[in-house]
């Protein structure tokens, strides 16, 4: 910050601070990093889902706007069954822009599948206190990347709970609960 001075050259003034906006979040990939980014979306195709060993799972969303089927690999944050149906709790690291929430938000129904197992799923939408608790408890399992994600995000974070909490906290978690009798 540059000292503004006053008249009399004496006296100086600093100028009040800008709050910082929140996080950055990144461009989208373009050229060949989008190809690279989509080879997991070509992997599940092929029949590879299962060597993702359940970090990462191919969602099938309808488009907003023009109604077609889209496919998005996603990393899985948490994964859990209650009263015998699945979960999975992912997080939009592209903020709430990204093609694949906005159209889960206009669309809540969608597939996912997780190895070679096919599973009709709906959308809930998490609350930021919840998506912090699920950060704090993602990064302590998957420590780098958890690093690298928040780096990516535009978060610098010391490796603590509070700090992991804080980023959970301002990306949007969205938890695909399987349909009842839904898997095939």
């Amino acid at each position: 910050m540059t000292p503004t001075f006053g008249l009399c050259n004496v006296c100086t003034v600093m100028p009040e601070p800008v709050p910082t906006p929140g996080p950055r979040r990144p461009p989208l990939p373009t050229g060949v990093r989008r190809a690279a980014a989509r080879l997991p979306v070509h992997m599940f195709r092929a029949g590879l889902g299962p060597l993702f060993r359940g970090r990462l799972l191919l969602l099938v969303h309808t488009g907003r706007t023009s109604g077609l089927a889209r496919r998005t690999v996603i990393e899985v944050v948490e994964s859990t069954t209650a009263d015998g149906r699945r979960s999975w709790t992912v997080a939009s690291g592209f903020g709430p822009g990204a093609d694949w929430y906005r159209n889960l938000v206009r669309t809540p129904h969608a597939t996912v599948q997780a190895g070679r197992g096919f599973h009709a799923v709906t959308a809930h939408f998490l609350p930021a206190a919840e998506g912090g608790e699920l950060m704090a408890r993602y990064a302590p399992r998957h420590p780098r990347t958890a690093h690298r994600l928040s780096a990516f995000m535009g978060f610098t974070v010391d490796g603590g709970t509070e700090d992991y909490r804080r980023v959970g906290e301002s990306v949007p978690f969205v938890r695909l609960v399987e349909s009842a009798g839904a898997g095939r």
